[in-house]
């Protein structure tokens, strides 16, 4: 059995900075078009370089690679050696391109690389914590069949809400028309949506921020056990109490569960705008 290699996109967002099997994972750029330019991953665009609106002259849009070059990704690592088998996790199918993409790769190298797509039905924190499981399951021994295997029972455990007031963003996402958008920027609405089978459905509309910290306190109130939870920061109004009162709440409540806080990325902040916020949760696995 030849070594895995784990793939991902470039909306990944990991919990910690170092794991085991964190050396497999390769992540797969998506470049952001903004105004005239194209950036490449990290490179000279900033989250909170975004405004907190768009219109038709300055959204910024993902561009995932093109099929040719995911094939390239899918076969080769970083020194031009072939890949023997590789397991891709990436973006729900309803936030980005990549995993139909991926799925029409995954039929021209499938023979000479063994690859598994799996649609994490997620993004951001909810994302990286399948990738860093399959990490770390590999690192542990597991085979390619066992890992998938792993990660699809993770995919309906992972739970999230996002709080995204630049609702041009989601309109030019294709989340919202523009009169929904345009209406709920205007009258400074605070929307909140679920991800729910990787698509945003819309829970609540509340007036304030502090509104927002309560509803997501609620949120963590729906569980009776959570095996991690991480709050997703805004690039524009990060505030330190926010986290503080998150964090409080979950140990409170889940004393043993770890909590982290995370500032949204670039291609995150392209999907819901740089002021977006979110909580992400693990349930922990069946017994």
């Amino acid at each position: 059995m030849g070594s895995i290699a784990i793939l991902t996109d470039s909306t990944v967002q990991f919990t910690l900075p170092t794991f085991g099997g964190h050396h497999l994972i390769r992540i797969i750029p998506l470049q952001v078009a903004y105004g005239a330019q194209v950036y490449e991953y990290s490179k000279g665009l900033k989250p909170g370089d975004l405004p907190l609106s768009v219109g038709p002259e300055n959204h910024p849009r993902l561009i995932p690679p093109s099929l040719e070059q995911l094939c390239e990704w899918f076969s080769y690592d970083e020194m031009g050696q072939p890949y023997d088998q590789v397991i891709g996790i990436f973006s729900s199918s309803g936030m980005s391109g990549m995993v139909d993409r991926a799925i029409e790769a995954q039929k021209i190298v499938n023979g000479r690389t063994s690859l598994q797509t799996i649609d994490s039905q997620t993004t951001s924190i909810g994302l990286g914590m399948l990738v860093q499981s399959a990490a770390e399951a590999v690192a542990r021994g597991a085979n390619l069949a066992d890992t998938e295997r792993l990660v699809r029972s993770m995919v309906p455990h992972i739970y999230a809400v996002i709080c995204a007031p630049g609702l041009s963003y989601l309109h030019y996402s294709g989340f919202l028309d523009r009169a929904q958008a345009s209406v709920g920027e205007m009258l400074g609405l605070f929307p909140i949506f679920a991800f729910e089978e990787g698509q945003l459905t819309p829970l609540e509309k509340v007036r304030n921020h502090r509104q927002v910290l309560d509803f997501f306190q609620e949120f963590l109130e729906e569980f009776d056990q959570l095996q991690y939870v991480s709050f997703l920061q805004s690039a524009i109004n990060s505030n330190s109490q926010d986290g503080r009162i998150l964090r409080d709440h979950t140990q409170d409540r889940f004393v043993h569960t770890p909590f982290s806080e995370h500032t949204i990325n670039l291609p995150v902040a392209t999907l819901f705008g740089p002021n977006a916020i979110g909580l992400f949760v693990v349930e922990p696995p069946l017994r």
